[in-house]
């Protein structure tokens, strides 16, 4: 038998979506705790305290198969969660628009504060207002949005193409001095006191912006509607008739996605601080989306024939707004002034093994959690913020 015949209940598919969230989770810290570890992230510049070949390897893997991979995940899941959130007004007898309104607030609100008291690199936030943009967009026809969401993709890659294109015509020195010097600046700041802590976000905030509206912002609205549509379609919940889908999506990850990403990873950690990172950037946000899509074609195979792996990762799917955010508060005391300033000890290596342990925690947290709880703490929250009302705590005592 085909491993991809296998035919999961309703309930499993359910279930497996909320372990693609907690899939998501764990691929965004990997790459997260490499901005709370080093000041040099992002800044085209080499970290001068971790550039042995191990170090490059590490950093080349993290970029190959990560960066700009799993933010497009979740990006994905939002969009397909948005018709959750239509449904459940639906079902409440209650209009959608007011609810989603109160819903995006409250998301924004909780970004802002995690962007200046904890991480810079906040993805709330842009959720919060992508999601407006979905909701004007919401009854539009499934195929116009499959069109606009490569549009996006195509546009914004082909941006970054054009101006790797101009760099090579009108070459202009890299002044890494002042890379470094900015890095340097950063690392004191955030081993300062948390007052600086705070003002170097405030500061970094400033220009976070272009970052996002440049590249991040036009991706994750392309993958909100990608998720629309799968949402429309119940994709998880009627997978047999999308395995041809998942056939496509995992070789176009193989033949296309996978050396986009390669290119791109050669060019950020081998090449950073050149003219290559430019075109290295281009080529994979082009080629960033195929690769997430084989990773949900491939979850969804692991899933079936795995059992347990699901099981395991759905509890922290269902609370991944609180868990997103504990990770943060954990890196922040790890590496900031707010507790260990271990920022610029940990080696890339070092900094995965603390993201698969944290995320480990996590795993048995949630599980303990969710067991006894109906919501997340936060996901309580932004409940009671969407429904204006306070939804019910903990779970009814199991009958015997």
């Amino acid at each position: 038998m085909s491993t991809l015949a296998l035919k999961p209940t309703r309930q499993e598919r359910i279930v497996n979506v909320d372990a693609l969230r907690g899939f998501a989770l764990f691929g965004i810290l990997v790459v997260n705790i490499t901005a709370f570890s080093s000041p040099f992230y992002g800044l085209g510049v080499a970290d001068p305290a971790f550039s042995a070949p191990l170090d490059k390897m590490v950093q080349f893997v993290i970029a190959l198969l990560f960066e700009t991979k799993f933010y497009l995940l979740f990006s994905f899941l939002f969009g397909y969660s948005f018709t959750l959130q239509m449904q459940s007004a639906e079902r409440a007898g209650e209009a959608f628009v007011p609810r989603l309104l109160r819903r995006q607030a409250g998301l924004w609100a909780i970004g802002l504060l995690h962007a200046i008291l904890l991480f810079h690199g906040d993805i709330l936030t842009t959720y919060a207002v992508l999601g407006m943009v979905l909701l004007v967009l919401r009854d539009i026809e499934e195929r116009t949005a499959l069109r606009l969401a490569f549009w996006l993709v195509a546009v914004t890659a082909l941006a970054w193409a054009a101006l790797s294109t101009l760099a090579a015509l009108d070459p202009v020195a890299i002044d890494l001095a002042s890379a470094r010097a900015e890095g340097e600046a950063a690392m004191a700041a955030y081993l300062g006191s948390p007052s600086t802590v705070v003002g170097q976000h405030l500061q970094e905030l400033g220009t976070v912006w272009v970052v996002i509206g440049l590249m991040q912002g036009p991706c994750a609205l392309a993958m909100f509607l990608v998720g629309l549509v799968a949402g429309k379609r119940e994709l998880f919940v009627r997978l047999d008739d999308y395995r041809p889908l998942m056939r496509r999506l995992m070789v176009a990850g193989l033949l296309v996605g996978l050396p986009g990403a390669a290119a791109y990873a050669f060019c950020s950690i081998y090449r950073v601080g050149t003219f290559w990172e430019l075109p290295g950037l281009a080529i994979g946000l082009a080629t960033a989306p195929l690769l997430t899509g084989a990773y949900v074609a491939l979850a969804m195979l692991v899933f079936e024939r795995c059992k347990g792996v699901p099981r395991l990762l759905a509890p922290a799917g269902r609370m991944a707004l609180s868990n997103y955010l504990l990770q943060s508060l954990v890196c922040s005391v790890l590496f900031y002034a707010y507790g260990f300033r271990l920022m610029g000890e940990v080696s890339p290596l070092g900094g995965a093994a603390v993201a698969v342990a944290l995320f480990g925690c996590q795993l048995v947290l949630s599980r303990w959690w969710m067991g006894r709880f109906a919501y997340g703490p936060l996901e309580w929250l932004l409940r009671a913020i969407t429904i204006a009302a306070w939804p019910r705590w903990r779970k009814p005592a199991m009958a015997s």
